[in-house]
């Protein structure tokens, strides 16, 4: 640049002019984009150019050209899977942050007639009262806390909170499975869920197995088994009262009829009812191959002789048993007959409630909250002792006073009664786990 205004100030504007000195000054102006005559310069710090132009200024001539071609050249049309993947793209982009983009149905229905409904009323004492109805357009729900007609519960959200007609609060909801099974109608005693979760663990059930019952009984254990095998898997249960075998099939019917209308999908229809002894089925159970047996029934060494070859080998038998003697005698029957059994477990399934609430002083004034940032949201003070006043448990005065340390005064924090619950569950049964094997050859 300085050899090029030194060159200027030394040829007279006549030279200049000429056509050497013309092209060299193009040239020298097209590789160093030296300013136009007249205009004043601008400064290297008032420039302000872009990456492309600060790499184009780096290169040659030639190479410089092409890349402002393809900077300059349009994109290329998308093809239309193209456009419809920048479609989803931007849709999920577009979703507000922490939010989750739902399928199509994946959105809780609200309630339709024809479906089961679970309404809780919580009481003084701690305990919650479950009411399950199935609804219908013109029938009212009737209980301890009021009525509360169906037509008001139709078109309503599950998890939503309405008032009797005597003004309780009731949570409406669906019911779990665990909750219809406890709720439905029985005849005979039901296999509890708290069992049936560790008789499920024991046989190891996998979706697309055929697990035999003998004892339908209400037919808890056979929604649970129905659930677990799955719509390519298959429940034979047997029943040999006339009036047990009719309940568990209604109950089960029942069961499908509301999730199809209150989730959209089937339930799978995969448990065959048999009104039969078990112990007259042996022609039947040669041309089947079980991957468990589950045995409910006040006799079951009576069924194991017949049932046992169609088990697979390493199958498991569990069996549910009130008395410990009749482990003892089932035990005894199978080393008697040597049946091929293995004992591998007998345990009781117990749990222990516990009851973990908010203190409240003799006054049956509820201890005061601080208003942190997550309880900007919830209801005013006044809604919230009016929800939990009857939830709170009373304290003696010296043991509401003991409960508060220094640092529950510098923090105002709401000081807990935790206690064992008074209601607990007792004994329900004894489980047994039998593994079938295969005797070494004599």
């Amino acid at each position: 640049m300085r050899a090029l205004r030194a060159l200027r100030r030394a040829v007279p504007a006549a030279s200049r002019s000429s056509s050497s000195s013309s092209s060299s000054s193009s040239s020298s102006s097209s590789s160093f984009s030296s300013p136009a005559v007249g205009r004043p310069r601008r400064r290297a710090w008032e420039a302000s150019l872009s990456p492309l132009e600060r790499v184009r200024r780096l290169l040659p001539p030639e190479e410089a050209a092409a890349v402002s071609r393809c900077a300059a050249a349009p994109p290329p049309p998308q093809r239309p899977e193209e456009e419809e993947g920048m479609d989803e793209m931007a849709a999920t982009t577009a979703a507000p942050r922490g939010g989750v983009v739902e399928a199509a149905g994946a959105l809780p229905a609200p309630f339709r007639a024809g479906e089961l409904a679970l309404a809780e009323l919580r009481k003084k004492d701690q305990r919650t009262l479950k009411v399950m109805c199935r609804l219908a357009s013109g029938a009212v729900l009737t209980g301890p806390g009021g009525v509360l007609p169906h037509d008001d519960i139709i078109g309503q959200m599950p998890g939503q909170v309405l008032r009797t007609s005597a003004g309780k609060r009731l949570l409406l909801r669906r019911p779990s499975l665990e909750e219809y099974v406890l709720l439905m109608p029985r005849g005979p005693t039901i296999a509890y869920p708290k069992d049936v979760s560790a008789m499920l663990t024991m046989m190891d059930v996998h979706p697309g197995d055929t697990v035999l019952e003998s004892g339908s009984g209400s037919g808890a254990m056979s929604l649970f088994l129905s659930r677990a095998v799955g719509p390519k898997g298959r429940v034979i249960s047997y029943e040999i009262r006339d009036d047990h075998h009719n309940l568990a099939k209604k109950n089960y019917r029942h069961w499908r009829t509301a999730w199809e209308i209150g989730h959209m999908d089937e339930w799978p229809d995969n448990v065959d009812f048999v009104l039969r002894d078990i112990s007259t089925a042996a022609a039947e159970m040669k041309s089947v191959t079980l991957d468990a047996i589950v045995l409910d029934m006040l006799n079951p060494q009576s069924a194991l002789p017949v049932v046992h070859p169609s088990l697979k080998q390493g199958g498991v038998c569990a069996v549910y048993l009130a008395n410990i003697t009749q482990v003892i005698d089932l035990l005894d029957r199978i080393r008697t007959c040597k049946l091929p059994f293995l004992c591998e477990r007998i345990v009781e399934v117990t749990h222990r409630n516990w009851l973990v609430i908010p203190a409240q002083i003799k006054n049956c004034k509820s201890s005061q909250m601080v208003e942190t940032q997550q309880n900007i949201e919830e209801p005013p003070q006044k809604e919230y002792e009016e929800i939990h006043i009857e939830d709170q448990a009373v304290l003696k005065e010296s043991e509401y006073n003991g409960s508060l340390s220094d640092d529950a005064d510098t923090y105002h924090s709401v000081p807990y009664v935790a206690r064992p619950s008074y209601w607990q569950e007792g004994h329900s049964a004894f489980l047994t786990k039998l593994r079938k094997f295969r005797p070494l050859l004599s």
